[in-house]
């Protein structure tokens, strides 16, 4: 099932904690307490004056699946620290470490994260042969190569092909949203570029060899 970014207030998402699609039950926590301020600095007999404190706009859910919870302030997110996508298991490792390190940073500094993000890519498009220099250029092949047009648009949508006078790595983003496209458009990559024809290639090398041999005069070979 396809992930669901966490938003607060909404009851079906992918939990940040156990990583499955599931409902959500909301709450909101207030508090309050009454306490004496003091209004002569460190003089203990100075006058004294009583004010309640009162604690609001902090909410939590809890999954319903690991009954782990997620606490919010006003429509942030503060715990736990992580809430991208869960990588692709055929991301080579040279982009995983890029993609944990981005979620890890993810909630406190989304263009941080955006950052990181686009210099995984750049590294999966040189090791899918591209240069890895111009990820608009890189992309561009893929798509020659396989990858669906849709991905080139996805992340025109974003802006990650940016300016080239730009230093490779960098995206100013500090939104969430966009943030979380990105993640999941290195998934996509991976999934079309290296997991699908891993997958092919597995089936096709269990054929038997007479219908490989009769594959290969149909095509000339």
């Amino acid at each position: 099932m396809k992930s669901i970014e966490p938003k607060k207030n909404l009851l079906v998402f992918t939990c940040p904690h156990c990583k499955t699609v599931s409902t959500h039950e909301w709450g909101e926590y207030k508090y309050q307490e009454d306490v004496n301020l003091s209004l002569g600095g460190l003089d203990f007999f100075s006058k004294q004056e009583h004010k309640k404190v009162e604690i609001s706009n902090l909410f939590f859910s809890r999954c319903a699946t690991c009954y782990q919870k997620t606490v919010w302030i006003n429509d942030k997110m503060v715990y736990p620290n992580i809430a991208a996508p869960e990588p692709n298991s055929e991301m080579p490792q040279s982009v995983l470490e890029l993609y944990k390190e981005a979620e890890s940073i993810y909630i406190n500094s989304p263009r941080g994260a955006a950052a990181l993000l686009r210099l995984s890519i750049q590294i999966l498009c040189k090791d899918l042969g591209e240069s890895g220099k111009n990820i608009n250029n890189d992309i561009a092949n893929l798509v020659k190569k396989g990858l669906p047009e849709i991905v080139q648009q996805s992340l025109d949508i974003v802006r990650v092909t940016g300016n080239d006078a730009v230093h490779p790595g960098l995206i100013d983003t500090d939104n969430q949203e966009t943030v979380t496209k990105l993640f999941e458009l290195i998934n996509i990559i991976i999934e079309y570029m290296i997991a699908l024809p891993k997958k092919v290639s597995g089936l096709y090398s269990s054929l038997p060899s007479d219908k490989v041999q009769a594959i290969n005069d149909r095509d000339g070979k």
